[in-house]
């Protein structure tokens, strides 16, 4: 028995991916600057790809990026209440791995 695949068109795939991750950042309250870092792109290609209709492409490590960070935030939805799982990432971390850091710049300077 064959199985049909799916497969996405590429543009297809980058507009999902960054109108999800546009989502995350604006729940994460994310600056232009933190947003555009943490997806590893210039803030003026960031303004652009925030837009219907961007035809920029994305290169494999931000679209892993955006698929990671997507994956952070449902995480954090599914393990905290929503007002600290939208606050999570942007509050300092005492914990061994931030040394008091804000995850997310741990994130934006360390990797992901």
């Amino acid at each position: 028995m064959q199985l049909a695949l799916k497969t996405r068109d590429p543009a297809e795939v980058n507009a999902i991916a960054l109108k999800a991750y546009g989502r995350v950042a604006e729940a994460w309250a994310l600056s232009q600057r933190e947003a555009a870092a943490l997806a590893d792109m210039s803030e003026s290609t960031w303004k652009r790809a925030k837009k219907p209709g961007f035809t920029g492409e994305l290169t494999k490590d931000q679209l892993l990026r955006l698929s990671a960070v997507i994956g952070i935030f449902k995480s954090l939805d599914l393990y905290f209440s929503g007002p600290l799982a939208h606050s999570w990432m942007t509050r300092p971390n005492g914990g061994p791995l931030f040394g008091g850091a804000r995850p997310v710049d741990a994130a934006i300077d360390g990797g992901l």
